[in-house]
């Protein structure tokens, strides 16, 4: 079952979705006259919290939403997900998540102004947000069958098995192993149970609880990890450069790791950076679909943040500290046993314990907010009346991730975000034209409100 998982994964992951998910980007940075560099000075504002209005329609608002947005990016696809991305695909992987990601903030762009544009009621009439919502409502009923299939990948795709699986590992490594009490799987079911109950606690509050907890969570845990981040790099300052440069030359050669099979890298990057930012996949616009605004334009610009935040700052800086201290040339293969050898070679003593830290809090916080997604999906297709029974599913698989191979529950993830990939990708591109009115619309009305 593990190796027709893996197999499913790697045959869907191939020309056909790279060329959607980049060449659809491209397409979008290019058709927005590049919108992710001309609206970012607004969408910082935005973010600030300017233009707010308590009276729109929604449940969260603007900096909620892109707070539990980067809740679930934010999280261990930069810790472990770089380091998967180093491991497999060398340091050149790197140079196509930065790609990816300028191009994913375009994505981002028009996925979530699509999902302001396009909401939809559900079964008891509550307004939703989302690709699913979005093809029905901005496409037509005839489309339907793709919001099936973005909602059954969903439902088993955004699951938090992934989480559930490195912080088990990181716990027995750091806690356990040491002291002689790490019992092999005895040891993964009694976290997984223990996680399962921590998460419980959260997501039967609905997404008002996630947010909340999301966007007091997520400074914390970016702050802290930066600064322990920034301590290593500083200490091994003259490396940075150097370690850059080589990103760039790698991505062309591919030497690292596989050999000049340059193509592959760029599938690599392509595929850690889709799971690390999710631009494309659908997720965020269901997050962003349930923020308290009436202008699809200006939640667009803050969703297209996240990329930036996600790839271009925090995975960078994740990759460096694994190569300044040199433990990419182990070959290890399990995500975030490279990241923890590299903090531990970095801050001696403390650094395991403080990586343990953010990984436990990064996996928690995500594994609020991919509730949330699954639980949209649940009740798009079942109605909302059943809705809720996603949640007890949603915390049993945590227990299966804790107790799961790591190459099994990565391409299980993988294969499933390639098929949400799909149905989001050809909705926004349908309704492309749509956005670009919305946007120049838009941007004239703020300037005669600037200048009054």
């Amino acid at each position: 079952m593990g190796d027709l998982i893996i197999a499913f994964s790697n045959w869907i992951w191939g020309t056909p979705l790279l060329v959607l998910l980049m060449g659809g980007g491209f397409f979008m940075l290019f058709y927005s006259r590049f919108i992710p560099f001309r609206g970012l000075r607004h969408a910082m504002k935005v973010v600030g919290g300017k233009y707010d209005d308590p009276n729109a329609s929604g449940d969260i608002t603007s900096l909620q939403a892109l707070s539990s947005a980067i809740a679930a990016t934010v999280g261990l696809g930069n810790i472990s997900g770089v380091a998967l991305a180093i491991g497999t695909g060398g340091p050149g992987a790197i140079f196509w998540m930065w790609v990816s990601a300028f191009v994913g903030m375009a994505t981002k762009f028009f996925t979530c102004t699509l999902a302001i544009m396009y909401r939809g009621k559900d079964s008891s009439g509550h307004i939703q947000g989302g690709p699913m919502y979005v093809i029905e409502e901005g496409m037509g009923k005839k489309w339907r069958f793709l919001s099936v299939i973005f909602c059954v990948a969903g439902i088993m795709g955004l699951l938090a098995i992934f989480q559930a699986n490195q912080l088990t590992e990181v716990l027995r490594v750091v806690l356990l192993r040491p002291f002689g009490l790490d019992w092999g799987q005895t040891s993964r079911w009694i976290i997984g149970i223990t996680v399962m109950l921590l998460v419980a606690v959260v997501i039967l509050g609905g997404i008002q609880r996630i947010a909340k907890v999301a966007s007091r969570l997520v400074p914390f845990m970016v702050t802290m990890y930066f600064v322990c981040v920034f301590i290593i790099l500083f200490k091994n300052l003259g490396e940075v450069p150097e370690m850059l440069l080589f990103i760039i030359e790698d991505a062309f050669t591919g030497k690292a790791v596989l050999g000049g099979a340059v193509g592959q890298v760029i599938i690599i990057g392509a595929r850690r950076a889709a799971f690390s930012n999710e631009a494309g996949i659908g997720t965020a616009p269901m997050v962003h679909g349930a923020s308290k605004t009436s202008e699809p334009v200006r939640e667009g610009l803050i969703a297209m943040l996240g990329p930036f935040i996600d790839t271009i700052v925090v995975c960078t800086l994740t990759a460096l500290v694994i190569l300044v201290t040199g433990v990419w040339k182990t070959g290890e293969r399990d995500g975030v046993l490279l990241t923890l050898s590299a903090f531990e070679q970095g801050l001696p003593g403390i650094g395991k314990y403080l990586l343990m830290a953010a990984v436990l809090i990064f996996a928690l916080s995500t594994m609020f907010t991919y509730s949330y997604y699954g639980h949209k999906c649940f009740n798009y297709l079942f109605g909302a009346d059943k809705a809720d029974y996603y949640n007890y599913f949603y915390l049993i698989t945590i227990v299966g991730g804790a107790v799961t191979s790591l190459s099994v529950v990565m391409s299980f993830v993988d294969g499933m975000y390639a098929v949400m990939a799909f149905p989001t990708m050809i909705s926004a591109l349908y309704l492309s034209p749509k956005v670009i009115a919305a946007t120049k619309d838009y941007f004239e009305r703020m300037k005669i409100l600037d200048e009054e």
